[in-house]
């Protein structure tokens, strides 16, 4: 196990605190909890960093650092619908976008094909950290930042199935189209 992938790990292990600092009677919880949220994205920022100018990218790593990113947005959108800061639709959304990745993501790994994360799904995680971040300092803007994430992560979820497709087609419909 490399070091990408233990930072990966540990995002992962971040979503519980998450959800136990968001809902305590802790002061500040709120502020605490997304620096939890932030610090996971930062971790997500330093694997992937580590991974490509190391050469440290896994198999592994391609299919586990997409689903922390998944699992840590959908936690997050889930407690903000819970304590009605943003509405439940937001939640549907992602849910079923995110849902529907993971999902044809274990397919296809099991089909020895991954479709890595490409720019415009970065870009969608990015404007989701920065989204839920600014709600917490300003709720308008921050409100229209997630309205602005949900658009693009729809446009990247196509993107994700045009790309499936197209390699599909190219490799004559063998299920091949990225093998890691």
């Amino acid at each position: 196990m490399n070091l990408p992938n233990i930072l990966t790990l540990f995002r992962l292990l971040l979503i519980p605190v998450f959800i136990l600092l968001f809902f305590s009677n802790v002061p500040d919880n709120l502020f605490y909890s997304i620096m939890v949220f932030l610090i996971a994205g930062l971790t997500d920022i330093l694997d992937g960093y580590l991974a490509r100018k190391y050469s440290l990218i896994t198999k592994l790593g391609i299919v586990l650092d997409p689903l922390a990113d998944k699992l840590m947005i959908l936690t997050v959108l889930s407690c903000l619908v819970i304590k009605n800061y943003i509405s439940l639709w937001i939640l549907i959304i992602i849910s079923i976008k995110e849902l529907s990745m993971i999902f044809f993501g274990i397919i296809l790994y099991n089909k020895n094909t991954i479709i890595p994360s490409n720019k415009l799904g970065k870009l969608t995680t990015i404007l989701f950290y920065l989204s839920i971040f600014t709600l917490t300092i300003n709720i308008k803007l921050g409100t229209y930042l997630i309205y602005l994430s949900v658009i693009s992560a729809l446009i990247a979820f196509v993107n994700y199935f045009i790309l499936y497709y197209k390699n599909k087609q190219l490799l004559g419909n063998n299920d091949k189209s990225v093998q890691k």
